[in-house]
């Protein structure tokens, strides 16, 4: 597809796994499951709910913006979180950033995600206008 644009974060499981962080199609973008993770592929914030969702976060905008798109174009966020008692905690992250954009959600306790030290992980939809 000519108009299918992709970008990839470097990891070495996207080619093992054969996904993209983020796939633009037409005005439309999806980002995969994001996790707390810095530009060499190590965790940040190990323990904190909070840290790991601001970090999560930046990671959705720079795959947004690799695209062609941004924050304010976010139109559903999928969280997925290990504990829900720290619900509070990635709830507050997520409505600072997203207070007037205010993209459909959903909050999911997961029994675990791919190691123990990741906390969460957060999927985005975005519609470029």
């Amino acid at each position: 597809m000519s108009n299918r644009v992709k970008f990839s974060s470097g990891t070495k499981w996207e080619p093992i796994v054969g996904y993209s962080r983020a796939i633009r199609i037409g005005n439309v973008v999806h980002v995969s499951g994001t996790t707390a993770t810095n530009q060499e592929g190590t965790i940040v914030g190990v323990g904190s709910f909070e840290a790991q969702t601001v970090q999560i976060l930046k990671n959705i905008q720079r795959a947004l913006e690799s695209v062609g798109s941004k924050l304010e174009d976010v139109v559903r966020t999928r969280i997925y979180i290990t504990d829900m008692n720290h619900w509070e905690e990635v709830g507050k992250v997520h409505g600072t950033i997203f207070k007037e954009i205010r993209p459909a959600t959903s909050m999911i306790e997961v029994r675990r995600l791919i190691t123990p030290d990741i906390l969460l992980e957060i999927e985005a939809e975005a519609i470029v206008t």
